[in-house]
């Protein structure tokens, strides 16, 4: 075969993100009781309920609880190969961050995102404002995370084909 075509993943173009879309991110992330103790240890959380198997049995969950900042680093994560890749120029902030159940060792988080919004940057030419609703769930469809992001997205450069 001479000359194959080459693909590179990437994320979207900010012309390419569509107002009302929803982006399923698959596979999952099963989470497991070692992601949970590194994330907790590495950020410094001393929070008992991710790290104290005895203190969290005689909590209303009876076991210990995955750590949220976690869950909502993997559904941004589980993210970025379908939307970001490349694209992003940064991260702008988060908000409405609510997580509405738990999660647990052993379960498997879901991810999607909703584009809420976008519109081109007025400082900063050639790149653009994209509001992304990204939702965590279980493996039983129970919604585990939401969080609204705001990021700052490339146009299209001039020289790159659809």
């Amino acid at each position: 075969m001479t000359n194959p075509k080459k693909i590179t993943q990437r994320g979207l173009w900010f012309e390419e993100f569509e107002v009302g879309a929803i982006y399923e991110h698959r596979p999952g992330r099963t989470v497991t009781e070692a992601d949970n103790v590194l994330f907790t240890t590495l950020t410094m959380n001393t929070q008992a309920l991710h790290l104290d198997a005895a203190y969290s049995e005689d909590t209303q969950f009876g076991v210990r609880l995955v750590n949220s900042m976690f869950t909502l680093s993997t559904i941004v994560g589980l993210s970025v190969a379908q939307l970001t890749q490349g694209t992003i120029v940064a991260n702008l902030g988060f908000s409405e961050i609510s997580f509405p159940k738990p999660l647990f060792h052993g379960d498997t988080l879901y991810a999607e995102t909703l584009i809420a919004d976008k519109r081109e940057s007025k400082s900063r030419p050639g790149e653009g404002i994209v509001t992304l609703v990204h939702t965590g769930r279980n493996q039983h469809g129970d919604v585990v995370a939401l969080a609204t992001r705001k990021t700052l997205v490339q146009l299209r450069p001039a020289e790159v084909s659809s």
